[in-house]
């Protein structure tokens, strides 16, 4: 064997290792699909039910959002960000369009603490599998 040919070899071998190295790094950041939801635990579907009947209309079936209303399921929306006595004071009292380009959202009339608490629970389980915190 030549001096090129060897050269030639060497250079693809190491352009194989690096592609080979490289393609675990470059699909790191991406969302693998999975291939079924995980199912909503007993103790949130009244919170998934309340969900479905006061919220899902604006944001969305699974708090994904719609073009009437922002996804909770969002970064935004973490604990650390908007805690769950920001979820009460938005039902309560509605809130000023301020992260969005969707308007104000209304307040939810016949929505008690208790059914926004139980909701709040529901979004919070959304959000940890969707892996936001």
């Amino acid at each position: 064997m030549d001096m090129t040919t060897k050269a030639s070899q060497a250079m693809w071998m190491t352009v194989l290792v690096l592609a080979l190295g490289a393609a675990p790094a470059c699909s790191q950041g991406e969302s693998q699909p999975q291939s079924a939801a995980a199912a909503v635990p007993a103790d949130l579907q009244s919170g998934e039910q309340k969900f479905v009947a006061n919220c899902s209309a604006c944001h969305g079936v699974g708090g994904v959002g719609t073009k009437q209303g922002p996804p909770l399921v969002h970064k935004i929306y973490e604990p650390n960000h908007h805690g769950d006595a920001a979820f009460q004071r938005a039902a309560a009292n509605g809130v000023q369009s301020h992260h969005w380009e969707f308007g104000n959202m209304p307040k939810i009339p016949g929505v008690s603490p208790s059914d926004v608490e139980q909701i709040v629970k529901y979004v919070r389980w959304l959000q940890k599998q969707a892996g936001i915190f």
